[in-house]
């Protein structure tokens, strides 16, 4: 294209060449020297117009190609602020995301992160000194100026006399910043200066906790003014929606089975069903209600009395919002709808059939929240538990060990015992069987004097009868003699 374009041009010079010739005749020179400068100069700036016209070709597709972009980053900025309004199963936009993070946060109360541990050893120390360290700077930024604020930099990082909860901090899979993997335990503010405090636990620490602090497995610590709450929608599946199965959404069962792995199977189930279609089985502490309302209903929601969390909880007795932080505000009340859907518990369902402004719609099996004060105290009482029964089972296995220590020794002296009374005994049996056969002669021999005695005594028996007789007729003849004899 480019040679033709060439050609075409050197045509077209030899043509104005070959006109000026035919028109020298009529022209003064002055007119042929301006049309050949003409000529000449409109050959030359060819090129510079040719280069200029490609230039701003380039140019022109480059504007086309960022223009594109603009446009898909701009579609892209608007999706990830808002989300894809478009497609419900995508992910959440920012806005949405900061607001349940300014949620959280609410819920959470203030938190000081990525503390570092000062002193190298817990081990004999009453207190532990966490810094905070200094704010990295980006490439690009200028450096903070430490002098700025002096009044603000002479703030405490936390107040003393505070009681905070501390967690270790560690990089999970697929996870770019540290977040807490570990409890280390309840502690009381001793003293704090802008980046330094001093923390002193308010009881023993557990052995896992001084495991976790001493051998320096947590990168760095995490202090939080309040436990972190408990609720149902972290162990929901990123993207899930809910629906008439399940009014949170699909239960993350790889999340639950990777974090709750140590526990017993009944504990796995419970965070498995949560959301879930009630069974007749369940705990009535656990069943809800989905009612619809037939009639407009109000329900007043925050509680006249208003205090902070940290004072006595974020609802009073009744249920009611106490934390200013939760409030509706205004009067305090929510006003529903005919036809309107809300998710109750079971005593308030029945009530409001009862009041005729609503009807079931299902029930729904929901995991019973822990709160975390309560269920640590508790965990830490059941350990002190079990760790003085462990030491009175340990007392009494030593008891018993000694007991089982004497009695082998005993068994080793009887044994010696049991041999010589078995070496008797066969002495003795012999003997015995000896004695019995000398008495079974000798009652032989009895028996036979016995029989030989009593025929001599009947033999003298007959004897003496005998004698007896021969007496009486000797008598009697005697008798007889001497009678004739006296006549």
């Amino acid at each position: 294209m480019s040679y033709a374009l060439l050609g075409l041009l050197i045509v077209l010079v030899l043509a104005q060449a070959f006109l000026l010739w035919k028109a020298a005749a009529d022209w003064r020179w002055y007119e042929m020297v301006a049309i050949i400068m003409t000529t000449i100069l409109a050959v030359i700036f060819v090129f510079p117009v040719a280069g200029s016209l490609k230039s701003r070709s380039a140019w022109y597709e480059k504007k086309e190609q960022l223009d594109e972009r603009l446009e898909n980053a701009q579609i892209e900025q608007r999706e990830l602020r808002n989300g894809d309004l478009n497609n419900p199963l995508s992910e959440e936009g920012v806005l949405p995301m900061s607001q349940n993070l300014a949620a959280i946060g609410l819920e959470a109360g203030r938190r000081w992160r990525g503390l570092r541990m000062t002193n190298s050893s817990f081990q004999g120390q009453p207190s532990i000194v966490l810094t905070q360290p200094p704010p990295e700077t980006q490439p690009g930024e200028e450096p903070v100026d430490e002098d700025a604020d002096d009044e603000a930099a002479a703030d405490p990082l936390i107040a003393e006399g505070m009681v905070v909860y501390g967690f270790g901090e560690g990089r999970g899979p697929n996870i770019d910043v540290p977040v807490p993997v570990g409890y280390l335990g309840e502690f009381r503010v001793v003293s704090s200066t802008p980046n330094q405090v001093t923390l002193s636990p308010t009881g023993p620490l557990m052995q896992n906790q001084q495991d976790l602090i001493q051998n320096g497995n947590a990168s760095s610590w995490s202090v939080y003014e309040m436990l972190p709450l408990d609720g149902h929608r972290p162990f929901i599946a990123a993207g899930s929606v809910a629906d008439d199965d399940n009014v949170f959404g699909r239960v993350d069962e790889q999340l639950i089975n990777s974090i709750l792995a140590k526990a017993s199977a009944e504990t796995r189930e419970k965070y498995l069903r949560d959301g879930s279609r009630a069974r007749p089985d369940d705990p009535p502490l656990s069943r809800w209600v989905k009612v619809e309302f037939t009639e407009p209903y109000t329900i007043v929601v925050d509680s006249p009395d208003q205090r902070g969390a940290l004072e006595s909880g974020f609802f009073d007795g009744s249920g009611r919002a106490a934390d200013g932080r939760l409030q509706v505000g205004d009067e305090g009340e929510i006003r529903l709808a005919k036809g309107d859907l809300l998710l109750v518990k079971k005593e308030a369902a029945d009530a409001m059939r009862a009041e005729g402004v609503a009807r079931l719609v299902d029930e729904y099996y929901l995991r019973p929240l822990n709160d975390y004060r309560f269920v640590l105290r508790r965990i830490r009482l059941r350990i002190a538990d079990l760790q003085n029964r462990s030491k009175i089972l340990g007392f009494e296995r030593d008891v018993l060990q000694r007991a089982i220590d004497a009695t082998v020794s005993m068994l080793a002296s009887y044994q010696t015992d049991k041999l010589l009374l078995e070496q008797d005994f066969d002495q003795t049996e012999a003997e015995r069987i000896a004695i019995e056969d000398y008495n079974e002669k000798l009652r032989a021999r009895v028996k036979e004097t016995r029989e030989r005695l009593v025929r001599l005594y009947r033999s003298n028996q007959t004897l003496e009868g005998e004698l007896s007789q021969i007496q009486g007729t000797i008598e009697s003849r005697v008798n007889s003699l001497t009678t004739t004899g006296s006549r």
